[in-house]
């Protein structure tokens, strides 16, 4: 039995806390809050076994096997760093941190104390990707050519989108699907990146265009943004024919069209309790094995998305108060 302790008790961790309490051989085991009563009462939501009033209660409770960091951006480097102290493998939500020289200090230690550690891009786990990726190789599209990404909610009235010291913005909390997206189907040789941003009245990024242009010829258009719903559609294009991956941040449905535009094959991905549960098992199938890391999400490519926003946030003149 795999015992997980949650570190925060927000939105994201509830959903974490569903997942685990329907998967098996996984235990939703402890959480933590700031706040021991709101510890106690998610606790008592989610059938959990503890309810911490400190994040420092839970990275001390023997017991625990894996702890899952759902707090802000902000704050993911301190508590990664907290649990790697305490020898607690992790499980951190994206973004991994809010920038690539966080990314840096807390892989380093992990690699030093011999800690597992992974980031929690749920896209990066899921059986679609996979999905995907056979179609692509059985010729389905044919040559691979290009790709378009979007994602956008209305999320304006949410202050962690807002608010720059807690490292707010569309691109660290919802443009990173589009760029793991155009990352898993094109790889990562990059060579020209052009991108144009709108910020908010607090200065973060509200919503952006990125051209990626790959050094092999091919291109994706990512657009993300936290002013409108969009439609949410990451579409793959070849010389056969293209697909569309609906609901690109946890997808449902593949639809597969031929060069004339006729729906060729539609592809539904397994019933799935929240998709929450593929990052789970692939940790504790890397745990059982003694590794430090998840094939699904390396650390190399982990430091590699963040510098690729970090290079992003320059250009668009996006800076937190804490770098």
């Amino acid at each position: 039995m795999l015992r997980v302790g949650i570190l925060g008790a927000g939105k994201i961790a509830g959903i974490m806390a569903r997942t685990l309490r329907e998967m098996e051989n996984v235990q939703a085991w402890a959480v933590a809050s700031r706040e021991r009563e709101r510890a106690e009462e998610f606790a008592r939501t989610y059938g959990i076994e503890r309810a911490y009033g400190s994040y420092e209660e839970l990275v001390e409770d023997p017991a625990v096997d894996l702890i899952y960091v759902a707090t802000p951006h902000s704050h993911h480097a301190e508590h990664c760093l907290l649990c790697i102290e305490h020898g607690k493998p992790v499980l951190c939500e994206k973004a991994f941190t809010a920038n690539a020289a966080q990314a840096r200090q807390v892989l380093a230690r992990a690699e030093e104390r011999g800690v597992f550690l992974t980031e929690a891009i749920w896209t990066r786990y899921m059986p679609s990707r996979r999905m995907i990726d056979d179609l692509i190789g059985e010729g389905a599209l044919g040559e691979v050519v290009s790709l378009t990404a979007n994602l956008g909610y209305p999320l304006t009235h949410v202050e962690r989108i807002m608010e720059p010291a807690l490292a707010g913005g569309a691109l660290l909390d919802i443009g990173i699907y589009p760029l793991n997206f155009a990352s898993m189907v094109l790889g990562d040789e990059v060579e020209d990146v052009t991108s144009a941003c709108v910020k908010t009245s607090t200065g973060v990024d509200a919503q952006s265009s990125i051209v990626l242009r790959y050094r092999d010829g091919k291109m994706a258009t990512l657009h993300t943004t936290v002013l409108a719903a969009t439609e949410q559609y990451g579409i793959i294009y070849g010389t056969k024919g293209y697909l569309i991956a609906h609901n690109i941040n946890n997808i449902d449905r593949i639809s597969l069209f031929g060069p004339d535009r006729s729906l060729r094959r539609e592809i539904t991905v397994p019933k799935q309790i929240t998709g929450y549960e593929y990052e789970v098992e692939a940790c504790r199938r890397a745990l059982e094995t003694g590794a430090l890391e998840c094939p699904e999400m390396p650390h190399a490519q982990t430091l590699r998305m963040m510098e690729q926003m970090d290079a992003l946030r320059r250009d668009w003149g996006v800076r937190y108060p804490f770098e």
